[in-house]
């Protein structure tokens, strides 16, 4: 239940992406967050204006432009390349129309939005949920020096320049959402993208090499289509199963009754919401060391941080002595959606003074 505020509360825009619903259905860890940042940031009794898709649903105040792209597919099929790009010129408009009513505008979107905002570049926060380390974030951010960005972990802000680093806010959940679970299922997880970036094949490896069975969960990545024939369908079988993209319940299955969740992942990941997710049904983690990890993972306690399949083969062992309930309360203590919400508020209200010289 909302509390009444104990400050002077703020007038916030979220400005989500296009691509899926506030929250997704199934795929869109971005939505996920900016659900859970809005809804709890209108517990916290602010005044909260989400721009995202029609056929999204939130406790603030919705201004909607069109559908999400994934309602256009699903309900006309396979759409032309530039509808993605049309439903962000369109949300962005209805924001530029209202941008003087708000005091913090908080992007969540690619590029676009930093030239739509113009000289509100000072009042706003922008969230990457991507690496920041490739040529199109150099270009963009070489321009917009001014635009002030809110870095997912401390590994994400080594790749961001100086001049825009805000700040760090860790992503958080809905602290009900997920329940401590027992891990009677005594399997390996995955969940994550069927990708190269992602290494189901490694968690395959681990899991074999450490006698246990396998769950993956997870969409076949549409830009690596390929990768899943190869890598992952030779070795599907009685241990070692696929079990496809997986809604709150169905994680809560999984995560709740594994072992352990493997994150053997294969490139700079900003964050890794799986993890938190994963951690707050008290399953342990075992990721490897490589991004935002050893941010999220406490070695030892929640999981362990690790360089090898042969480490991580060991880590499993380990991992299952490991107290559930410790790491449901390391979640409670530093992975809530409140928490972020709190720590954007604080990031809102320094930008602001900031502004205002």
């Amino acid at each position: 239940m909302a509390t009444s505020p104990t400050f002077a509360p703020l007038r916030i825009a979220q400005v989500a992406p296009v691509i899926f619903p506030v929250p997704p259905i199934g795929a869109g860890g971005t939505e996920r967050v900016v659900y859970d940042l809005t809804e709890a940031l209108v517990a916290q009794g602010h005044a909260v204006t989400l721009f995202a898709p029609e056929d999204s649903r939130t406790s603030a105040r919705l201004r909607s432009a069109g559908p999400s792209l994934a309602a256009l597919e699903r309900d006309f099929g396979r759409v032309a390349p530039g509808v993605p790009a049309a439903l962000e010129a369109m949300q962005l408009d209805l924001l530029r129309a209202q941008i003087d009513t708000f005091d913090i505008v908080h992007c969540h979107g690619e590029f676009a939005h930093a030239a739509v905002l113009g000289k509100a570049r000072a009042r706003s926060i922008t969230t990457v949920h991507w690496r920041l380390d490739e040529h199109d974030r150099q270009l963009f951010f070489g321009h917009f020096c001014d635009l002030p960005v809110a870095a997912i972990s401390a590994s994400q802000a080594r790749a961001l320049p100086t001049a825009n680093l805000a700040g760090i806010v860790h992503h958080g959940i809905d602290r009900d959402r997920y329940a401590l679970g027992d891990g009677a299922g005594g399997y390996l997880a995955f969940i994550g993208r069927m990708t190269d970036q992602k290494r189901p094949d490694r968690a395959i490896a681990v899991a074999n090499g450490a006698g246990r069975s396998l769950r993956l969960a997870g969409a076949i990545d549409v830009g690596n289509p390929t990768y899943f024939a190869s890598h992952v369908a030779p070795a599907l079988g009685r241990d070692i199963v696929h079990v496809g993209e997986l809604d709150d319940a169905g994680k809560q299955d999984l995560l709740g009754n594994a072992a352990a969740l493997l994150f053997p992942i294969d490139w700079p990941e900003p964050f890794g919401l799986v993890m938190i997710e994963a951690m707050a049904c008290g399953t342990p983690v075992i990721a490897w060391d490589k991004g935002s990890v050893p941010e999220i993972v406490e070695h030892g306690i929640t999981g362990f941080v690790v360089s090898s399949e042969a480490e991580a083969i060991a880590a499993v062992g380990k991992a299952v002595r490991l107290d559930r309930a410790e790491i449901r309360r390391r979640f409670e203590a530093r992975f809530t959606a409140d928490r972020m919400a709190r720590d954007y508020v604080d990031l809102y209200t320094a930008q602001l003074a900031r502004a205002r010289g």
